[in-house]
């Protein structure tokens, strides 16, 4: 028997005002694409926006339907816009702003499970870390370095 320690290192900034201007930007992207969500069932809406290499910035927001599973998450909206228009441009940086309608949200919220498979996809694909920054609305900001950080034992091409 080996017994393996996986470590997550992760930065965390007391707020907005912390980050470099650029990325500051692309969170007022992430914030504008929330206020386009449609999530009139969960009311909890979330905003992504996307620096890909040739500094196009592509955004996404969550959508909701009645039949639930048939919705999608504001990440995958973005980082699947952006593979399709921008198929061969590597994606830089990733930005995600979350919370509920019905409360402020404080808590940084992270991509769900299969968002981060949908990014490793990318980040496995570009053979280079996506960098991602989450937060509520308002409050601290998470960084991670690469998706790796945040799905350390991935399911990739590797494995089929």
């Amino acid at each position: 028997m080996k017994e393996i320690k996986i470590e997550t290192v992760l930065t965390v900034y007391d707020s907005l005002d912390e980050l470099p201007k650029d990325v500051i930007s692309l969170m007022q992207k992430a914030s504008e694409a929330r206020d386009k969500s449609y999530s009139p069932y969960s009311n909890f809406s979330v905003g992504a926006a996307i620096l890909l290499e040739n500094d196009e910035v592509i955004t996404g927001s969550n959508q909701e339907n009645a039949s639930y599973p048939s919705g999608l998450c504001a990440e995958r909206t973005a980082i699947f816009y952006a593979g399709a228009q921008f198929p061969d441009v590597k994606i830089k940086r990733m930005a995600i702003i979350a919370g509920s309608k019905l409360k402020t949200t404080e808590t940084p919220i992270p991509p769900c499970g299969a968002c981060r498979q949908s990014i490793a996809e990318y980040e496995v694909k570009q053979d280079a870390p996506i960098e991602i920054y989450y937060m509520g609305e308002k409050g601290k900001v998470v960084q991670s370095h690469s998706l790796a950080n945040l799905l350390p034992l991935v399911f990739d091409k590797t494995v089929l």
